[in-house]
């Protein structure tokens, strides 16, 4: 089969070289400003001619370092420069890491937006929540062609851990790109709904110029496990547990999840409490819209737990993640208002931790360990499957598709590298693949395919209300700060005369427990004086405020030589 892929991408190449270009003369450009080297964030945009239009617009969960930080969203510089041009934004599915930055985006960006049913109904919940009430929303579905501009978008239907996910065929005058979004080949999809290979083979007898494809899973072998497994293992939890209350941790937007554990509740004659206001509001957008089917009087408030026995109890709730605030972490360090955790619950956490938070959902399972809750996850069972396809799932879609150039997308870079290495073996040339970075400008006609420059890319921290304003340096003190702790060193003195009138007073704030080293803190504040002193036997024309380094300077070295620390320190000098 490789040989055959080889001989017919050889043939393509072939005709496109005798090519003089495409129309106009035109070039598709293709930029991806997350979502390579690095998991979540993802965004790509198309660019050809005087249009624009964006793929996804997602977020990534802040790692262990970035201390404070609630979100991590894309650099939009480049399309906020270039807003005008911006005509449309498509989104493959509602998962966090594909949606969770639009509202963001649309502060300085208007356009209209591309999903399916359940995608936007997530998208609206989050407009709401940011105020943007002037959006145009335009519904699509699978098998749906939208004309922007230069641009035809075509939505193709796939399998994913979430309902209404498509990839996208973007073409225009002179190049066809298949996007195939998140996704996995599941035969027996949870929804009924089944990912459409007859498109995908048809787009490949048609002819691919650029295949960008969900490069997530590809360090597993073989196959990703059906959702209805899932379905099977719940089963069995809430046979074993009869006498418990089951709790499951799960994405908010896994609506299949969530479905299957309402099924065995029902079946089990359990009622269902909603916890987490994400889940509560995915759970109400979901039932409205039909694609979670609830039947009456199951669903009960979380203060209405108390009322009934815990074998008629199955409890839905965020924190799969061990995000502190979330109901989960709450629950497990008992600060949750309406739920606490006993001997003998089941607490299971269903999904598989996204990269950065291992630590913190550990701490979760030690906590619900320590209070007699019997805990199970990913490691221990199969109590979570992938929405990503594995190795042979994406030989597939490759042989189907066929492409000439393949670009890998959405993975660190070992899966980046790794899914070229399999593009390579499925036949297509290794010049004709393109492991690339944030920013990068890939430029792609009939006749050839080159990254030509680079556009400003990168991470905006989202701290609070606050968008942007937290940066490395932020970042850095805040470590600083979180290691060694502070000190301050007040003093005061006459400006004339440079006489000290008051001081020098030292603060600490997570250095030393002041009044356990009041010795140390007298000394310290002797170097002070002493540095202060020797400033003001200087010249007048010094600069004053050279003494704020110099205080720094001989403190540092002090307190480094008496406690192998480094704290922050912090001089205030007033002149009077």
């Amino acid at each position: 089969m490789a040989l055959k892929r080889n001989e017919k991408n050889d043939k393509k190449i072939e005709k496109k070289n005798v090519s003089k270009g495409g129309k106009n003369g035109k070039k598709l450009k293709v930029i991806a400003l997350g979502g390579l080297n690095e998991i979540g964030k993802n965004i790509t945009i198309f660019e050809y001619g005087d249009d624009i239009i964006v793929v996804d617009s997602g977020i990534a969960f802040p790692t262990d370092d970035m201390l404070g930080i609630d979100l991590v969203i894309p650099d939009f510089s480049y399309l906020v420069q270039n807003k005008d041009r911006v005509k449309a934004i498509f989104v493959t599915h509602g998962h966090e890491d594909h949606i969770g930055s639009i509202p963001y985006l649309l502060r300085d960006i208007k356009a209209p937006i591309y999903a399916t049913q359940l995608t936007l109904g997530l998208i609206q919940i989050k407009l709401k929540e940011h105020k943007l009430d002037r959006v145009e929303m335009k519904k699509v579905s699978a098998g749906d062609v939208i004309k922007v501009g230069n641009f035809s978008v075509e939505f193709i239907a796939v399998t994913h851990s979430i309902a209404d996910s498509c990839g996208l065929c973007i073409k225009v005058p002179n190049c066809t790109v298949v996007h195939t979004g998140d996704f996995k080949i599941d035969h027996t999809p949870v929804s009924g709904d089944h990912i459409d290979l007859g498109r995908f083979a048809e787009l490949g007898r048609e002819g691919v110029d650029l295949l960008l494809c969900d490069s997530t899973n590809v360090e597993s072998e073989g196959y990703t496990m059906s959702e209805r497994y899932v379905g099977v293992i719940f089963e069995r939890i809430f046979e074993k547990h009869q006498d418990s209350r089951i709790m499951v941790a799960t994405f908010s937007s896994n609506i299949h999840r969530i479905q299957q554990v309402i099924d065995c509740a029902v079946k089990h004659l359990r009622k269902v409490a909603i916890i987490g206001r994400s889940m509560a509001n995915t759970v109400k957008i979901a039932s409205e819209l039909g694609y979670l089917k609830v039947p009456p009087k199951v669903l009960i408030e979380a203060s209405q737990i108390k009322n009934y026995e815990d074998k008629q109890i199955a409890i839905i709730t965020t924190g799969s993640q061990g995000e502190p605030m979330s109901a989960l972490s709450r629950m497990s360090m008992s600060e949750h208002k309406q739920v606490a955790i006993k001997a003998g619950d089941a607490v299971v956490i269903s999904a598989s931790p996204i990269p950065g938070n291992e630590r913190s959902v550990s701490k979760v399972i030690d906590e619900l360990l320590k209070k007699g809750a019997n805990v199970m996850y990913d490691a221990l069972g199969d109590v979570h499957v992938s929405g990503h396809a594995k190795r042979e799932e994406l030989k597939i879609m490759h042989s189907l598709v066929n492409p000439t150039y393949f670009m890998p997308v959405h993975g660190e870079f070992r899966h980046l590298k790794m899914h070229k290495e399999l593009a390579v073996d499925m036949g297509t040339p290794r010049d004709n693949c393109f492991v690339m970075k944030l920013g990068d400008v890939l430029e792609i006609s009939k006749d050839n395919a080159k990254i030509t420059g680079s556009v400003p890319s990168g991470r905006v921290f989202v701290d609070g209300l606050g968008v942007g304003d937290v940066g490395n340096v932020v970042l850095r003190d805040r470590k600083h700060l979180s290691q060694d702790g502070l000190i301050v060193v007040v003093l005061t003195y006459e400006g004339a005369t440079r006489e000290l009138l008051a001081g020098p007073d030292i603060i600490s704030r997570g250095f030393v427990y002041v009044r356990e080293s009041e010795d140390l803190m007298c000394e310290a504040k002797e170097v002070v004086r002493k540095t202060f002193d020797k400033w003001q036997g200087k010249s007048n024309g010094d600069d004053w405020s050279n003494i704020k380094n110099e205080i720094k300077d001989e403190l540092r070295s002090f307190v480094w030589k008496e406690t192998k620390r480094s704290p922050m320190i912090l001089p205030i000098i007033v002149e009077v």
